[in-house]
């Protein structure tokens, strides 16, 4: 998990960093604005390869995973991405109470517009963010007529 989420918090970043990786690979990704769950796995070929194929490829090798293993993680590590962006914060998620800070709300604070600049770490931990200084904090709240709205706080601890 520490090194698929290292790889992919870097390369995130870099997709993000550079405008020439971000307006040619990573905006594909940016592009579904409303959160929905196969977005997770809606990006430009050379997205994926760079940020999900060999981040698996790097934690499979350090990890010393037997194939079987390895399948069961990157099933476990794909439904965790596609849970992060399906909009969806249900209070009875268990990955939402396995993986507090990172969860639906959390990524959805990236997604948002303006938000790009932070928030990268997924699929896991927020360590990197927090580390790198790119977390900002974020509050939940009831929308009038129903649902929830996710709101940018000023805390970025």
């Amino acid at each position: 998990m520490f090194v698929l989420d290292a790889w992919q918090y870097f390369m995130h970043r870099l997709m993000h960093s550079s405008r020439y990786m971000y307006r040619r690979f990573h905006s594909w990704h940016h592009r579904v604005v409303a959160p929905y769950a196969f977005a997770a796995q809606y990006n430009h070929p050379v997205d994926g390869v760079l940020t999900e194929t060999l981040s698996g490829a790097a934690a499979f090798l350090a990890s010393g995973m037997s194939p079987r293993a390895a399948a069961v993680f990157f099933v476990f590590a794909t439904v965790k991405g596609i849970d992060d962006h399906c909009g969806v914060l249900a209070p009875w998620n268990p990955l939402h109470a396995v993986f507090r800070d990172n969860n639906t709300a959390y990524h959805d604070v990236h997604h948002q517009l303006g938000g790009g600049r932070r928030n990268f770490s997924q699929p896991f931990f927020v360590v990197w963010d927090r580390l790198l200084g790119t977390y900002v904090g974020y509050t939940v709240e009831e929308r009038q007529g129903g649902g929830l709205h996710i709101k940018i706080t000023k805390d970025h601890v």
